[in-house]
């Protein structure tokens, strides 16, 4: 349907609708409504950073691999765009635990909540032999390198956190006091992490209350920043600024129970994700990153 429709419409460039959609902090984003009712989903950038929407496309490809969250099909990609499926979605939906029809087709209602907590579990299962990914990609638009790591401590250590530390110090955002306290942090993360319990799980990355949706089939996840790592980082990442019901988080526990001291780690694991802000939208998020780092740091 999708081909006919692009080579009907191409034909008569005139029958084509441009909407622009919501969301698009980083890109400028559209819905492409073909003649029959077919549309597209287009993200555009007129500079983006090198190989931005490859690595979204790499990342939307490892999960859907993974057959156990729905994603947007990539169908083109190019160093300034992305064309991706356009999927039907209630974004009032996505912060409540709705009734739609269940995923497996036969219209039973389920609650797209519980059906993500069990989608997430299933793709945390895929594993890796070591932390990281073949290739570096971004969370937002900041880097974010992959290279492998045997152990989850020191990928989290020099992978996640000094690289953003080091572009807080040259936004001149990490004050004589944050990098002392970084610094001891660094320092300690294996009282908190056990590496001997932590196995690589193929991690969505970027798992905020806007980067799921609520279709027809069932929950689908988008703007992925993929790599393997501890599987802690996804629910540390949703349960910091809110936006998933918790049939959730009890599917995902019943799915597949996180390991004992989870809580004692989450604010650290929510460091990463806000540092990043404190680097993208500034010191605002200054308050939450020195209450993290006093508590592990201090």
């Amino acid at each position: 349907g999708l081909v006919a429709a692009l080579e009907k419409a191409s034909a008569d460039s005139s029958q084509i609708r441009f909407i622009r959609v919501g969301g698009g902090q980083i890109n400028d984003v559209y819905r492409i409504e073909f003649p029959g009712g077919a549309s597209l989903l287009m993200k555009w950038h007129p500079d983006p950073p090198p190989g931005f929407f490859a690595a979204e496309a790499e990342g939307l490809t490892a999960i859907a691999n993974a057959k156990s969250l729905r994603v947007p099909a990539v169908l083109a990609v190019s160093e300034r765009g992305l064309l991706l499926e356009w999927l039907e979605h209630g974004a009032e939906l996505s912060r409540r635990a709705g009734r739609i029809n269940g995923p497996n087709g036969t219209g039973e209602a389920s609650d797209p909540g519980k059906a993500l907590g069990q989608g997430l579990a299933g793709l945390h299962r895929v594993s890796a032999d070591a932390f990281g990914f073949p290739k570096d990609n971004y969370i937002g638009v900041l880097p974010q390198p992959n290279g492998w790591i045997a152990r989850w401590s020191d990928f989290y250590r020099e992978r996640r956190l000094v690289p953003q530390l080091d572009i807080a110090a040259q936004k001149g955002r990490l004050n004589p006091r944050r990098r002392r306290l970084a610094e001891r942090l660094l320092k300690r993360l294996t009282e908190w992490i056990d590496d001997e319990a932590v196995r690589p799980s193929l991690l969505h990355g970027d798992l905020w209350g806007g980067n799921w949706l609520v279709t027809p089939t069932g929950p689908a996840v988008i703007d992925p920043a993929v790599y393997y790592g501890d599987r802690e980082m996804d629910l540390a990442m949703a349960s910091l600024f809110g936006g998933f019901p918790q049939s959730f988080y009890d599917a995902y526990q019943e799915a597949w129970p996180l390991p004992p001291g989870h809580q004692q780690r989450r604010p650290l694991y929510q460091l990463y994700y806000l540092l990043i802000h404190l680097n993208i939208f500034g010191e605002s998020y200054g308050p939450s990153v020195d209450r993290i780092l006093s508590r592990y740091g201090g």
